[in-house]
């Protein structure tokens, strides 16, 4: 209240409260944990609030459906977080294949690799490690993004059948080193040594992950290399033997997906990567798109064949270097562009290309629940009805 200026008035406790009164603005940004959505949003969104939500916008299937039902019964405004559809990458690659350069699509490819030091710090130590808490899965939590993303290259056709497999295939107790502790600053002999170290991850890296690792320590002004050290030997859970974790979501998921046109599609998430990765393959009857985003580049190669060659490429390189490395801002320049979207959406005025109403969104994230569905019943096909 005092940091941001907001009247006493104006200052709730939780949604319900602010829903109790009457309504004395246009939007509302709801950027809660995603079990809270559901919670949070349909008291605003009866209210007759338009929402700017965060993805996922529902942890299952039946959540989805109440939050869509509500909004549809409502006639409200909401837009959903997909950030990655704004960035200059997938944005350019998007408006090419809306322009037909690559004819109609018969397979879409994309991939995820998640680096260990991020899967071992949010998705076996921290606070998306195990769905009984979090309430959602590894496929919904980091890769609602890339499913969202092609189900948006493939707007002209809709998913009909999909299956998946995946496994927590690296970090449990049985994987851990014979002399292992059960504390890396505690009683382990292999904190200096082994990979997955607390000492080598975070009191040598303090500030790459300070966001999460450091949390506890929020009300200390200037914690020191002691308050750190107390914290990861006392009951923080990055202070654990990674192997040893209450950890159960899964390290590795590959998805395959069918498509009403005869198109199929694969996304594969691979957990304990040397380094991030996302990259996209999209193969068209007169051509191809295939890029990296962490390079920003990609590729249009185009069927023509000629007596010296078989086809054009055309090299699209969007890295951003020197002065202008501030001007894109977060998530590669989609934090800006989307809230300016926003703004138009709510106002009436053509969106971006990018722009993601929750109906837009509602394929994305049953695929997600559906492929979980089937991961869960050793690759089960699952119909998908929407």
């Amino acid at each position: 209240m005092d940091m941001f200026g907001f009247p006493e008035e104006n200052c709730f406790e939780d949604a319900d409260a602010l829903s109790r009164v009457p309504k004395f603005a246009d939007t509302i940004i709801n950027g809660t944990m995603d079990h809270q959505h559901i919670e949070t949003s349909i008291p605003l969104l009866k209210k007759g609030y338009d929402m700017l939500l965060e993805k996922p916008f529902a942890t299952n299937e039946k959540e989805m459906r109440e939050l869509v039902d509500c909004v549809r019964e409502n006639g409200n405004k909401v837009m959903i977080c997909h950030v990655l559809r704004y960035t200059p990458f997938y944005l350019s690659i998007k408006e090419r294949v809306a322009a037909g350069e690559i004819g109609d699509i018969i397979n879409i490819q994309t991939s995820e690799h998640v680096s260990y030091h991020h899967l071992s710090t949010s998705y076996v130590r921290g606070k998306w490690a195990n769905s009984d808490v979090c309430h959602t899965t590894m496929l919904l939590a980091k890769c609602c993004h890339d499913l969202d993303m092609m189900m948006w290259m493939m707007s002209e056709t809709k998913p009909v059948r999909i299956c998946s497999f995946g496994s927590k295939f690296q970090f449990k107790p049985e994987n851990a080193p014979k002399e292992a502790g059960t504390r890396c600053l505690v009683d382990c002999p292999l904190v200096d040594t082994c990979r997955y170290s607390a000492k080598r991850l975070y009191l040598d890296q303090p500030d790459r992950w300070a966001f999460y690792i450091w949390d506890k320590l929020e009300g200390i002004e200037n914690p020191t290399d002691e308050d750190r050290i107390n914290l990861l030997k006392g009951d923080s859970n990055y202070g654990k033997c990674i192997y040893k974790c209450d950890n159960n979501v899964v390290d590795h998921q590959s998805v395959l997906i069918n498509f009403a046109s005869g198109a199929t599609g694969t996304h594969n998430m691979v957990g304990g990567s040397s380094k991030p990765l996302r990259r996209i393959h999209i193969v068209g009857t007169k051509g191809e798109i295939y890029g990296d985003f962490e390079e920003s580049k990609f590729f249009v190669s185009k069927i023509h064949p000629t007596k010296t060659d078989e086809k054009t490429v055309e090299e699209v390189d969007l890295r951003v270097t020197g002065d202008m490395v501030g001007a894109y801002g977060g998530h590669g320049g989609g934090d800006e562009r989307l809230a300016e979207d926003f703004v138009k959406f709510i106002r009436g005025e053509k969106p971006s290309l990018a722009c993601t109403s929750i109906f837009d969104s509602v394929a994305g994230h049953l695929c997600v629940y559906l492929a979980d569905k089937s991961r869960e019943e050793n690759g089960m096909p699952q119909d998908v009805i929407l």
